[in-house]
């Protein structure tokens, strides 16, 4: 059932179409009293998501998604890919973040942009090294997930041919965040100085870019879930939400 909200406006009880200098402050004579003003109630009908047209729930749900995802939405994502990329030997560079309620906490450098520039991807600093029983661990943690496989095979199979000595850096360039942003410098730690074979750099810097890829399609995926008129529509519900019969915000 629509609901009957209502908006109070001060008005003047005088015909507000005859002004007078009185009226802008000026003085005129003797003073008087100030006119007596009385409030106007305006009554407006607002209504529920499942009371709206089609037309206007689209509306509801743009205004929605115009200022809906003002929050952490991909925390789940990023704490996902923390943990695989801990079990691939990936340690994230980290920056401060300032605290509401004073002192700051560390946060790893991911970074992405989205979705709908040919410029957005997704990138992280970080150092790689080699760790034992990767290519193993991530087929338990995500059995289903080939690309992840493929990622740790090949990094698995250049650190054999180079006596698990290599180790990488990667750092951000540039004022995009795709994958093609992330600097990566492979080197191999020998104590005999053996130079890292010819494929080492290139296997490495496409491993890593492969990921930051990976984790881009998560994000996306993420954001085209909460963004679907199914999940935006529970979440308008659940809040309450109420709107005008065009399905503008109101109330």
């Amino acid at each position: 059932m629509p609901i009957k909200t209502s908006k109070t406006e001060l008005l003047s009880s005088q015909n507000r179409s005859k002004r007078t200098p009185a009226d802008c402050g000026l003085a005129t004579g003797p003073r008087r009293d100030a006119p007596i003003t009385a409030s106007e109630i305006i009554e407006t009908t607002v209504y529920r998501l499942d009371e709206l047209s089609d037309a206007a729930k689209d509306k509801a749900r743009a205004w929605y998604r115009e200022g809906g995802f003002d929050y952490d939405w991909f925390d789940t994502v990023f704490e996902d890919f923390r943990q695989i990329a801990e079990i691939l030997g990936i340690r994230f560079k980290t920056r401060s973040v300032r605290l509401m309620g004073g002192g700051t906490r560390q946060e790893p450098r991911i970074s992405f942009t989205g979705f709908w520039s040919q410029g957005d991807g997704a990138s992280f600093e970080c150092f790689y090294s080699y760790r034992k029983s990767a290519a193993s661990e991530i087929r338990s943690y995500a059995p289903q997930d080939k690309e992840l496989h493929e990622i740790a095979d090949a990094l698995l199979a250049i650190q054999r041919r180079n006596f698990y000595q290599l180790h990488a850096e990667a750092s951000r360039q540039g004022r995009y965040y795709h994958e093609y942003c992330m600097s990566i410098s492979v080197e191999r730690d020998s104590p005999t100085y053996q130079e890292m074979t010819p494929d080492a750099q290139e296997i490495v810097t496409e491993a890593l870019r492969d990921l930051a890829r990976w984790l881009y399609r998560q994000l996306e995926r993420e954001y085209e879930y909460l963004s679907s008129d199914e999940i935006v529509d529970e979440t308008i519900v659940a809040n309450g939400y109420t709107f005008t019969e065009s399905g503008r915000r109101f109330g």
